[in-house]
C-alpha cells in the first residue's frame, strides 16, 4: 500500500504534511489507493447546471459571478431548462444561485416544485449549506426544519459547496459575509441525519496554505466518519480573474492541482471513495493525468456552466457525452455513467 499508513483515526499534521516532501511518491501512493478502491472505471454524470440568479447580497472577494448580467430566471425559465436537461437524457439537475436579500423557505421550495412540475424522477442535487442557512436565517426557521421542508418538496441532495477553506481565518479574509466553518459543519452533518446526501468541496489555491487545506480535509473525514453520507469530494481550484482576490493571487500551478487531489485521495481513504477532477476548473488534459493521481471521477455534462466561466476558466460549459467518453478511454479506463450518487447506470467497455 506504499509507504505511509493512513488508516488510525488520528494523525499528525505534521505526518500528512510530509507527503509534500516527495510529490512522486504521493502520486505514486494516491494511484494505489485508487486502484484498490475503484479499479480502473472512472465515473461521470449525464447533468445540467442551473444558475437561477447571480444576484447576491454577500460580497466574497473570489467570486467573479454577482450581478455580472444581474439576472433572476423566472419558473418558465427554469422549467424550459429541466425539460432541455430530460431531453438529452440527464439524470440530474444542478441548481444553485446567489443570495437574494428576501429569499426565504417558499422561494427555494417554488424552485424545487418547479423541476418536479416536469420530472418526479430526475434527481435534485441543489441548495448549497450557505443558501439552506440563508433560507432558514429569512424564515426564522431552524436549519433542519428548512432541510425537512426542502426533502419533502423534493430535494434529493445538496452540493457541497461554500466550503471553501474550512478555516476561520481564512473565510474572515475571503468570504466574511459567508457562514462561518461550524455553521457549513452543522448544515451538512444535519443533512445527513436527515438522510440527504452531500458532496464535499474544498476552493484552494489563494491565500491559505497547506495546512488550511489539510485541515480542511481532516475536518471533512472526521465528518464522514461520524455520518458517512458525503458521496465525494472536489477540489476546486481558484479562478483569479475578474475578483478582488485574483489581485492577490493568481491561482494554483498545474503540479499542485495534481498534489491536491492525490493528497486528498490519501487523507479521505478510506472513508470518501470517490475523489472527482473538475475539467470546467482543470481542463481536459489535466484531468486525464489526475486519474493517475488519485481521482476517479471526471464530474458531469453540465450543459451550463456560468459560475466557474466569469471567473477565467476556458474549458467550455458543455462536455458531450461523447467527449467524456474518449476522454476517459485515452487515459486508458473505462467510463462508467452513474447516478449523482455513485449509483453505476451503464458501464461502456472498450471497443
Amino acid at each position: 500500500m506504499g509507504e505511509i499508513v493512513l488508516k488510525s483515526e488520528t494523525i499528525e499534521l505534521e505526518e500528512y504534511k510530509s507527503l509534500l516532501s516527495n510529490p512522486y511518491k504521493t502520486f505514486r501512493q494516491a494511484d494505489q489507493l485508487r486502484r484498490e478502491i475503484c479499479g480502473d472505471e472512472v465515473s461521470f454524470v449525464i447533468n445540467r447546471n442551473i444558475n437561477f440568479t447571480d444576484r447576491c447580497i454577500n460580497r466574497c472577494k473570489f467570486c467573479s459571478f454577482r450581478f455580472r448580467k444581474n439576472y433572476l430566471l423566472s419558473k418558465e425559465e427554469i422549467a424550459k431548462k429541466v425539460e432541455e436537461a430530460l431531453d438529452y437524457g440527464c439524470t440530474e439537475v444542478c441548481i444553485q444561485g446567489g443570495l437574494l436579500e428576501n429569499a426565504n423557505l417558499n422561494f427555494y421550495i417554488d424552485i424545487l416544485q418547479t423541476v418536479r412540475d416536469i420530472s418526479k424522477s430526475i434527481h435534485i442535487h441543489a441548495f448549497s449549506p450557505m443558501e439552506v442557512f440563508h433560507a432558514a436565517r429569512n424564515s426564522k426557521m431552524h436549519v433542519e426544519d428548512v432541510l425537512r421542508e426542502l426533502k419533502r418538496a423534493g430535494l434529493d441532495s445538496i452540493p457541497g459547496t461554500a466550503a471553501e477553506i474550512l478555516v476561520d481565518e481564512i473565510r474572515e479574509e475571503i468570504c466574511p459575509e459567508k457562514l462561518k466553518t461550524s455553521e457549513w459543519v452543522f448544515v451538512i452533518k444535519t443533512a445527513h441525519k436527515l438522510g440527504i446526501p452531500t458532496t464535499a468541496t474544498m476552493m484552494y489555491g489563494h491565500i491559505e496554505s497547506w495546512e488550511d487545506r489539510i485541515e480542511h480535509l481532516l475536518l471533512i473525514k472526521k465528518i464522514q466518519q461520524e455520518t458517512h453520507g458525503i458521496t465525494e469530494f472536489i477540489p476546486l481550484p481558484f479562478m483569479p480573474k475578474n475578483n478582488p482576490l485574483g489581485k492577490l493571487s493568481s491561482g494554483s500551478s498545474g503540479f499542485e492541482d495534481l498534489l491536491v487531489i492525490a493528497i486528498a485521495r490519501i487523507i479521505l481513504y478510506p472513508e470518501i471513495k470517490n475523489i472527482q477532477a473538475s475539467w470546467v476548473k482543470l481542463g481536459k488534459k489535466l484531468v486525464q493525468a489526475s486519474l493517475y493521481t488519485g481521482a476517479n471521477d471526471v464530474g458531469g455534462t453540465l450543459m451550463e456552466e456560468n459560475i466557474s466561466k466569469a471567473a477565467g476558466s476556458s474549458s467550455g460549459e458543455f462536455l458531450e457525452v461523447e467527449e467524456i467518453l474518449q476522454l476517459i478511454r485515452t487515459a486508458g479506463r473505462i467510463p462508467v455513467q452513474r447516478s449523482t450518487v455513485y449509483e453505476p447506470i451503464k458501464r461502456f467497455d472498450s471497443d
